[in-house]
Parts: C-alpha cells; structure tokens; sequence
C-alpha cells in the first residue's frame, strides 16, 4: 500500500491527477484515441449500424463497475468532443460514463427528422425523411439492450444531438421520455414541417409529469444570415422565413417555461459569438454541467479544512450518499474508492485517527470487493499498535485478491 504524505489535498487536484493516469494509459503511437468501432444489425431499420463505444478513462474489468450511459448522435463527428469533456471534469461535476456515439453519416436526414415532408421552400423535396418514429424504436428495442448486454452500463442515459439531431433529442423528450434522463438538445431544428414539433410539445409538455429529467437547449447567435440588426432583443418581432429557425427555439423554450410544474429542470443559453457549425463545443461543455448540476461535489471547502469534525464529515458523506441514489435511482459510491483512501492517510498523517478510520470505514463499506479497502485499514490498525486486527484485515485482502504481497504482509504480521 502506498502511502501518500500530503498536507492538503483538493477534489479539483485529485480529479486532474486521475485524468492525467488514465492519458498515460493510450497506446504511446497515438496523440488521442478516441471510440472503438462497433456495429448491429437492426431488424427495424433492416440495415446494419455502427456505433463507436468509449469506456472511462479509468474502467478496470476486474472491478465490474457499471456508469451511466450517454449516447451521441452524430457520433463519428461529436464522440471526441464529449470525451475530451469528459477527460477534465469527470469525477467532480460529471460522473464518470460510457459514451456511445451513434453514426448518423448514412440516412441522417431520414433518421432524425420528426414527420414527412414533401416539399421545402415551396419546391417539391424528395430525399427521404421523417422516420424519427422508427429510428428511436431501434433504439428503445434494439441499440439500448445491445449496449446494456455488452457493455457495462446502467440505465440511467443521456442523449445528445445537434441541429436535426436537436430536434429528434427534442422529440424524445416529448414521445419517449422514458428513454433518457438526461436530454442535451444542441440548436436544434425546431422549425422542421412548419414547428410540428413546437405545436405538438405544447399540450403535451402542459400533461405529462418529467420529474427527474433534464432539459438543456442553446441556439447559436446567427439568428438572421442576411440581417444583422435582428438581435436577441427584437428577433421575435421578426416574421420572416430567415428567422423561424430562431423563432421556433426560443418559442420552444417560452413553452417549456410556461410548464414548469411538470418537473422538467430546464436550462437555456444563447451564444451571440457563436453560429451554427461552431455551437456545438460549447453547448457539450455547458450541457452536461447543467444536466449533471446535482452531481457536483458539494462541501469541498470542510473536506479540505482538518477542523471540521469527524461527526460533520460523515454527514457529509451519508448526505451526498443520499442525493446520488435519488438522482440516479440506484445506489452509488459517493466519492471515488482512492479519493476515499487518499483522505483516510491524509488524517492519519496528520494524527486525526477517528476520522482517518471513519474514511477507511467508508472505503471498505461502499467498495467492499476491493483489496485495497481491507489493505488500507490494515494500515491504520498497524500504526496503532493492533497488529491481530490489523492481519485481520490483510487476510481479507488477500482471499479478495491472492495477490503474493498480501500473503508476504501475512507473514511479516504474524512474526510481530
């Protein structure tokens, strides 16, 4: 077991030191590597899709952990950028997850698109379109079992998608809500078929209960490609064609306002520097942060500050227990097993032995199959002077692991 003298340590320093382990462990050819290729045959689509599939930097197998999911539409373009995201703020205001990026190169328009259309701009529109309806039921039927059976997910999911991939997350939210927690709509194409989506959303947004769902929406500043003086401020006084992408976004988001009382958590932003093709990034970033608002670390400041008492500190604890089970809906760690341990050696350290036990204490009982828990209170028991305990806890670490070191401490211990 490594010791770690420190004096203080922050979450922010911890989560950077995890991102910087989990770099390291890329392949040393490549600079980033990001997505591994996969693919299903759908019986719905009668075609085979690909998807791209990123575990967390951190994923051990051996741990048999599973993190909720985010799905990506228009993988092969956003995969990357998500996972760079993910890189800095994981473990402190995101948790860790799965990312599954769908590809939407082939049929997207097909795919994504919410009803059919047979014209556009007064002229006769024939590629094909209209089949969100289809496409989600692969989803719902075919692509979430599929990742549930191979991968190690939970069924707590979020869905991201730009411009008509926008619209479709929109219209999940509306027509699926029970699909997805969280929904990261990125400029989307409300304006498609006349706002047939904006209309539809207005009965139903007022009827149905999306408690413990999240909304977030953005809409870039190019609100008129041929007019600059259309702002923010006037944009809604405008009625011309130039302006119904606008329009139909921040109506959208007048609508949903109107109907908070259905629980939706609901966050808007608007990106008067940025235009259609350039939203994206900052939408993902700003996104997650605010689907994953509750996820924060919160208290930061008593758990780096050694007068806050044990008895403070375990509430503390037991209360963001708590939250993470109520969001999520299944039962998690609160803190990370390391960051758990650094803090128990920390107090240790610095001769604050109930609170360095009361941190070994957690490691063990919210990550009871890990070696290094029952190692880590050997520790603890050892520099108290109660070795019998102290080989108690290595026997367990070793039986969980069978690794050759605990069975050397083994002996070292009974020798003493």
């Amino acid at each position: 077991m490594n010791k770690v003298y420190i004096i203080l340590i922050t979450f922010l320093s911890f989560l950077f030191q995890q991102y910087t382990i989990g770099q390291t462990k890329q392949e040393n050819q490549f600079l980033q590597k990001v997505g591994v290729v996969d693919s299903l045959y759908s019986k719905k689509l009668k075609e085979y899709r690909k998807i791209y599939v990123q575990l967390p930097a951190n994923y051990n197998a051996n741990k048999k952990e599973k993190y909720p999911v985010i799905f990506i539409l228009d993988g092969e373009i956003l995969l990357p950028t998500v996972t760079n995201f993910q890189n800095f703020y994981s473990g402190g205001f995101t948790p860790e997850m799965v990312l599954i990026g769908i590809a939407n190169d082939k049929n997207r328009m097909r795919d994504l698109t919410t009803s059919k259309v047979t014209e556009m701009n007064g002229l006769p529109f024939n590629q094909e379109n209209g089949e969100a309806d289809l496409f989600s039921n692969f989803i719902e039927t075919e692509l979430i079992p599929y990742v549930e059976n191979k991968y190690p997910v939970t069924n707590f999911r979020t869905l991201i998608g730009h411009s008509y991939g926008g619209l479709f997350t929109i219209y999940s939210l509306i027509h699926h809500p029970q699909l997805f927690s969280n929904y990261v709509a990125i400029d989307p194409s409300l304006d498609w078929d006349n706002q047939k989506l904006l209309k539809e959303s207005q009965k139903i947004l007022s009827s149905k209960n999306y408690q413990s769902k999240s909304l977030f929406m953005s809409l870039n500043g190019q609100l008129n490609m041929q007019d600059p003086n259309i702002t923010i401020d006037n944009v809604m006084q405008d009625s011309s064609d130039f302006t119904l992408f606008s329009r139909s976004n921040i109506s959208f988001s007048d609508v949903v306002k109107q109907n908070s009382k259905n629980g939706l958590h609901y966050d808007w932003k608007f990106y008067p520097k940025d235009i259609h093709g350039t939203i994206i990034f900052p939408s993902i970033m700003d996104g997650l942060i605010s689907v994953f608002e509750w996820y924060q670390m919160e208290n930061t400041y008593k758990i780096n500050n050694f007068e806050t008492s044990k008895e403070e500190l375990n509430e503390i604890i037991k209360y963001r227990e708590k939250k993470l089970k109520i969001h999520f809906g299944y039962a998690v760690p609160p803190y990370p097993e390391e960051l758990l341990n650094i803090s128990g050696y920390m107090n240790m350290d610095m001769e604050q032995m109930e609170k360095a036990k009361m941190y070994f204490d957690f490691c063990i009982e919210f990550y009871p199959n890990s070696a290094n828990s029952y190692d880590s209170m050997a520790d603890y028991y050892e520099r108290n002077g109660d070795n019998d305990k102290a080989l108690n806890f290595v026997i367990k670490a070793y039986k969980i692991s069978n690794d050759n070191y605990f069975k050397e401490r083994i002996e070292a211990l009974k020798k003493k």
